[in-house]
């Protein structure tokens, strides 16, 4: 860009459709670059079987709360709801588990919880650092936070992160008795209140957001570039699943290949496709982080020979 050029006329060329698409296609192109990076994989490894362990003590933890509070089947039927964004083999595994889980007896299922509690909150602690971590390598930072706070950061990521679920969660069952038990005609007019898709399309837009601007670097992300980059990620999150779960029912037939494990397979690339949908989206809220401060920051003129 010509630094002679007049802020008026700045504006008036990033109006050009042809610029703007030239941009994005250049933003897009360097976060999947920087997304590519050698390293990137081994977090997106770290981060899927970190998840993968705190999975299933995570659903032992709450069939002991609910045996203890009220009906352990009641976790199970929500639980299968919001599976429904999960492709359907993955789905299967998580119905699997909360179905044993909850003929299981209470006093079983509650003893397990404790010895669960220990598994999953090492597996989820360390799934978050290797997730904050990847975010950190991706965004380039600079100033690395010290071995204490950046456990105390993954720490309050995880925790923060359980509490919006439950709060989602709540909200989401709260529409659907609301529009299906009582028949309130609001409700009902609008099935995507209680859509599983539609809480999940905001929740994981809003807390990838947060993480982009709070965790990923020491100094706040730009607004903006965050809420891009949760866009991206949940959209990027949705589309794998309904994608695998078209390739596996439609295309493919991977028990043919992997016969008996074919879901754990399935489950495991949908972990991974989801870990790199939440990296690009990092790398994307960098990338438009970089270009809206190039364009702001002034470009001084060369001085005459």
């Amino acid at each position: 860009m010509n630094p002679a050029e007049s802020p008026r006329r700045r504006r008036l060329k990033d109006l050009d459709p042809l610029f703007a698409v030239r941009l994005a296609l250049t933003v897009i192109g360097r976060s999947l670059t920087r997304m590519w990076g050698r390293d990137v994989m081994l977090f997106n490894g770290g981060v899927s079987f970190f998840v993968m362990l705190a999975i299933f003590p995570a659903l032992a933890i709450a069939m002991g709360l609910y045996s203890l509070l009220s009906d352990p089947a009641q976790v199970a039927a929500q639980g299968e709801a919001l599976a429904q964004v999960m492709p359907d083999a993955a789905r299967m595994i998580l119905q699997s588990e909360l179905m044993r889980l909850s003929q299981a007896p209470a006093g079983t299922v509650s003893f397990q919880s404790g010895v669960a509690l220990v598994i999953g909150a090492y597996a989820a602690h360390r799934g978050f650092k290797a997730l904050l971590a990847g975010l950190s390598f991706i965004h380039d930072e600079d100033k690395p936070r010290g071995f204490v706070g950046f456990n105390l950061l993954a720490l309050a990521v995880l925790l923060a992160t359980l509490a919006a679920l439950g709060a989602l969660s709540g909200v989401f069952f709260a529409f659907r008795i609301l529009g299906e038990t009582f028949e309130l005609r609001p409700l009902r007019g609008a099935p995507w209140l209680y859509s599983e898709w539609t809480w999940a399309s905001v929740g994981m837009t809003l807390g990838m957001a947060l993480i982009y601007r709070w965790a990923m670097s020491r100094e706040p992300v730009d607004w903006r570039a965050s809420l891009l980059g949760g866009v991206a990620a949940a959209a990027l999150c949705l589309f794998a699943s309904w994608g695998l779960g078209f390739y596996v029912e439609q295309i493919a037939e991977l028990g043919a290949t992997y016969g008996s494990v074919a879901t754990v397979v399935i489950f495991l690339i949908w972990l991974s496709w989801n870990v790199n949908a939440v990296f690009f989206g990092g790398a994307l809220a960098t990338e438009v982080e970089l270009a809206a401060h190039a364009r702001r920051t002034p470009i001084s003129p060369r001085p005459s020979m």
